[in-house]
Protein backbone atom coordinates (compact mmCIF):
# COMPACT_ATOMS: atom_id res chain seq x y z
CA UNK A 1 0.00 0.00 0.00
CA UNK A 2 1.29 3.50 -0.73
CA UNK A 3 2.36 5.39 2.33
CA UNK A 4 0.12 8.24 3.31
CA UNK A 5 1.76 11.58 2.95
CA UNK A 6 2.61 13.36 6.18
CA UNK A 7 1.25 16.85 6.08
CA UNK A 8 3.39 19.56 7.65
CA UNK A 9 2.17 20.76 11.03
CA UNK A 10 0.75 24.27 11.07
CA UNK A 11 2.94 26.81 12.80
CA UNK A 12 1.67 27.56 16.31
CA UNK A 13 -0.25 30.78 16.68
CA UNK A 14 1.19 33.54 18.81
CA UNK A 15 -0.10 34.05 22.34
CA UNK A 16 0.22 37.85 22.63
CA UNK A 17 2.19 40.74 21.16
CA UNK A 18 3.41 43.69 23.21
CA UNK A 19 4.57 46.87 21.50
CA UNK A 20 6.63 49.81 22.55
CA UNK A 21 4.69 53.01 21.96
CA UNK A 22 7.20 55.76 21.19
CA UNK A 23 9.57 54.81 18.38
CA UNK A 24 7.49 51.76 17.48
CA UNK A 25 3.75 52.26 16.96
CA UNK A 26 4.00 56.07 16.84
CA UNK A 27 6.61 58.82 17.18
CA UNK A 28 9.09 57.80 14.46
CA UNK A 29 12.54 58.32 15.93
CA UNK A 30 11.27 58.35 19.54
CA UNK A 31 11.48 62.14 19.63
CA UNK A 32 8.85 62.71 22.34
CA UNK A 33 11.24 61.36 24.96
CA UNK A 34 13.79 63.98 23.93
CA UNK A 35 11.46 66.95 23.57
CA UNK A 36 8.99 66.24 26.38
CA UNK A 37 6.21 67.56 24.13
CA UNK A 38 3.71 65.94 21.82
CA UNK A 39 3.55 67.78 18.49
CA UNK A 40 1.04 66.37 16.02
CA UNK A 41 3.72 64.59 14.00
CA UNK A 42 4.83 62.61 17.07
CA UNK A 43 1.42 60.94 17.32
CA UNK A 44 1.40 59.80 13.69
CA UNK A 45 1.56 55.99 13.30
CA UNK A 46 4.88 54.70 12.04
CA UNK A 47 5.07 52.88 8.65
CA UNK A 48 3.10 49.63 8.79
CA UNK A 49 1.78 50.15 12.33
CA UNK A 50 -1.95 50.29 11.58
CA UNK A 51 -1.82 47.38 9.12
CA UNK A 52 0.14 45.26 11.61
CA UNK A 53 -2.44 45.92 14.30
CA UNK A 54 -5.29 45.13 11.90
CA UNK A 55 -3.77 41.74 11.01
CA UNK A 56 -3.21 40.85 14.66
CA UNK A 57 -6.78 41.83 15.51
CA UNK A 58 -8.08 39.60 12.71
CA UNK A 59 -6.11 36.72 14.25
CA UNK A 60 -7.56 37.57 17.69
CA UNK A 61 -4.08 37.90 19.17
CA UNK A 62 -4.21 40.14 22.26
CA UNK A 63 -1.95 43.19 22.11
CA UNK A 64 -0.95 46.10 24.34
CA UNK A 65 1.55 48.94 24.27
CA UNK A 66 4.11 49.91 26.89
CA UNK A 67 5.96 53.14 27.54
CA UNK A 68 7.76 54.91 30.36
CA UNK A 69 6.63 58.41 29.39
CA UNK A 70 4.25 60.27 31.73
CA UNK A 71 0.66 59.02 31.23
CA UNK A 72 -0.55 62.32 29.77
CA UNK A 73 2.21 62.24 27.15
CA UNK A 74 1.84 58.57 26.26
CA UNK A 75 -1.94 58.75 25.90
CA UNK A 76 -1.62 61.80 23.66
CA UNK A 77 0.84 59.85 21.51
CA UNK A 78 -1.56 56.89 21.33
CA UNK A 79 -4.56 58.98 20.24
CA UNK A 80 -4.18 57.94 16.58
CA UNK A 81 -4.14 54.20 17.35
CA UNK A 82 -7.21 51.93 17.23
CA UNK A 83 -9.28 52.07 20.40
CA UNK A 84 -8.93 48.33 21.04
CA UNK A 85 -5.19 48.47 21.72
CA UNK A 86 -4.45 50.21 24.98
CA UNK A 87 -1.86 50.33 27.69
CA UNK A 88 -2.96 48.15 30.60
CA UNK A 89 -3.75 50.35 33.58
CA UNK A 90 -0.83 49.24 35.70
CA UNK A 91 0.17 50.45 39.15
CA UNK A 92 3.46 52.29 39.34
CA UNK A 93 6.23 49.74 39.46
CA UNK A 94 9.33 49.84 41.59
CA UNK A 95 11.07 47.91 38.84
CA UNK A 96 11.57 50.16 35.77
CA UNK A 97 13.02 48.85 32.52
CA UNK A 98 15.07 46.78 31.94
CA UNK A 99 13.50 44.79 34.80
CA UNK A 100 10.96 42.30 33.40
CA UNK A 101 8.04 43.28 35.62
CA UNK A 102 6.32 45.72 33.21
CA UNK A 103 6.12 43.02 30.53
CA UNK A 104 4.77 40.45 32.96
CA UNK A 105 2.21 42.92 34.33
CA UNK A 106 1.04 43.77 30.81
CA UNK A 107 0.55 40.10 29.96
CA UNK A 108 -1.35 39.51 33.19
CA UNK A 109 -3.59 42.50 32.40
CA UNK A 110 -4.32 40.88 29.00
CA UNK A 111 -5.23 37.68 30.88
CA UNK A 112 -2.49 35.75 29.08
CA UNK A 113 -1.97 32.36 30.69
CA UNK A 114 1.53 31.52 29.43
CA UNK A 115 4.79 33.11 28.31
CA UNK A 116 5.14 30.65 25.43
CA UNK A 117 4.40 32.46 22.18
CA UNK A 118 4.53 35.98 23.64
CA UNK A 119 6.43 38.59 21.61
CA UNK A 120 7.69 42.11 22.34
CA UNK A 121 8.30 44.56 19.48
CA UNK A 122 10.17 47.80 20.17
CA UNK A 123 12.82 50.22 18.99
CA UNK A 124 13.88 51.03 22.57
CA UNK A 125 16.87 48.98 23.81
CA UNK A 126 15.87 49.18 27.48
CA UNK A 127 12.37 47.86 26.77
CA UNK A 128 13.78 45.10 24.58
CA UNK A 129 16.11 44.11 27.42
CA UNK A 130 13.06 44.03 29.69
CA UNK A 131 11.39 41.64 27.23
CA UNK A 132 14.46 39.43 27.11
CA UNK A 133 14.60 39.38 30.90
CA UNK A 134 10.90 38.43 30.96
CA UNK A 135 11.47 35.43 28.67
CA UNK A 136 9.70 36.83 25.60
CA UNK A 137 10.53 36.64 21.94
CA UNK A 138 11.86 40.06 20.96
CA UNK A 139 11.87 42.00 17.69
CA UNK A 140 13.94 45.17 17.43
CA UNK A 141 13.13 48.04 15.07
CA UNK A 142 16.20 49.57 13.46
CA UNK A 143 15.10 52.77 11.70
CA UNK A 144 12.18 54.20 13.68
CA UNK A 145 13.44 53.77 17.25
CA UNK A 146 15.70 55.77 19.50
CA UNK A 147 18.94 54.33 18.12
CA UNK A 148 18.51 56.31 14.90
CA UNK A 149 16.54 59.03 16.67
CA UNK A 150 15.52 60.99 13.58
CA UNK A 151 12.15 62.55 12.87
CA UNK A 152 10.46 61.38 9.62
CA UNK A 153 11.47 64.51 7.69
CA UNK A 154 15.06 64.20 8.90
CA UNK A 155 15.12 60.55 7.86
CA UNK A 156 13.73 61.33 4.40
CA UNK A 157 16.39 63.90 3.55
CA UNK A 158 19.23 61.47 4.26
CA UNK A 159 20.91 59.83 1.31
CA UNK A 160 20.36 56.11 0.78
CA UNK A 161 23.92 55.45 1.96
CA UNK A 162 23.39 57.49 5.13
CA UNK A 163 20.18 55.57 5.91
CA UNK A 164 21.88 52.23 5.37
CA UNK A 165 24.75 53.25 7.65
CA UNK A 166 22.38 54.25 10.45
CA UNK A 167 20.26 51.11 9.96
CA UNK A 168 23.32 48.90 10.07
CA UNK A 169 24.65 50.54 13.23
CA UNK A 170 21.27 50.21 14.97
CA UNK A 171 20.91 46.59 13.82
CA UNK A 172 24.30 45.67 15.27
CA UNK A 173 23.38 47.29 18.58
CA UNK A 174 20.03 45.48 18.72
CA UNK A 175 21.49 42.07 17.93
CA UNK A 176 24.16 42.87 20.50
CA UNK A 177 21.41 42.98 23.11
CA UNK A 178 20.40 39.46 22.14
CA UNK A 179 17.10 40.20 20.39
CA UNK A 180 15.74 37.39 18.24
CA UNK A 181 15.02 39.40 15.09
CA UNK A 182 15.59 42.91 13.76
CA UNK A 183 13.43 44.60 11.12
CA UNK A 184 13.44 48.11 9.72
CA UNK A 185 9.89 49.09 10.72
CA UNK A 186 6.46 47.55 11.34
CA UNK A 187 5.77 47.16 7.63
CA UNK A 188 7.96 44.04 7.87
CA UNK A 189 6.36 42.69 11.06
CA UNK A 190 3.95 40.14 9.58
CA UNK A 191 6.76 38.21 7.84
CA UNK A 192 8.90 38.38 10.98
CA UNK A 193 6.11 37.03 13.21
CA UNK A 194 5.57 34.17 10.75
CA UNK A 195 9.28 33.36 10.99
CA UNK A 196 9.08 33.27 14.80
CA UNK A 197 6.12 30.90 14.56
CA UNK A 198 8.20 28.57 12.35
CA UNK A 199 11.11 28.76 14.77
CA UNK A 200 8.75 27.76 17.58
CA UNK A 201 7.47 24.86 15.48
CA UNK A 202 11.06 23.62 15.21
CA UNK A 203 11.36 23.69 18.99
CA UNK A 204 13.33 26.91 19.39
CA UNK A 205 12.79 28.80 22.64
CA UNK A 206 13.41 32.50 23.33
Amino acid sequence: MPRAETLPLPAPSLTAVLFGLSGCLVDFGARARQSGAVPTEHSQPTPGALESLRLLQLQEIPCAWLDELPPAVSHSLAASLPAWIKSPQLPATNYPWPAPHACWQALMALNVQQLDGCVLVSGEPRLLQSGLNAGLWTIGLASCGSLCGLAPNEWQILSQQERETKRARATVQLFGLGVHSVIDHLGELDTCLADISLRRLKGEKP
